[in-house]
């Protein structure tokens, strides 16, 4: 009976930690929405200034490609903003695993901002990689 007993603890604690094993972390960094990553760099970049302070984005990623990539809160001057993001097209549709290697020019105009958007996002990607 004690055999038995103990055989029954020991199937119940094996399905616990492997149901564990699959359920998603609570990364604060990844949050997922119908089958897509979404990475947030406001902690991951926090150190990764345009002219003005950090340029935070979301990434989408799903399959192992970068789906969309969204600017966020900043500080940095509007109209040249606006120029800078055009950078963040260049990762839409990429797969991950070619992200770090990528030369992405800078926005000519908004160097700074357009420079700390590329590193945001070359962040996050490597994050993902390390965390997912």
């Amino acid at each position: 009976m004690k055999k038995r007993a103990l055989m029954s603890i020991v199937a119940v604690a094996a399905l616990a930690i492997t149901t564990m094993s699959f359920m998603p972390k609570n990364d604060p960094n990844i949050t997922y929405e119908n089958k897509t990553a979404v990475v947030d760099t406001k902690t991951i970049g926090s150190k990764i200034r345009g002219y003005k302070g950090s340029t935070p984005v979301k990434i989408y990623i799903r399959k192992g490609k970068i789906q969309k990539v969204e600017a966020q809160k900043n500080r940095e001057t509007p109209a040249y903003f606006a120029d800078a993001k055009a950078v963040l097209e260049k990762f839409v549709g990429v797969d991950i695993k070619k992200v770090p290697t990528m030369k992405v020019d800078a926005v000519s105009g908004a160097t700074f901002s357009s420079n700390a958007l590329v590193e945001n996002v070359k962040a996050g990607v490597e994050y993902y990689k390390k965390n997912k």
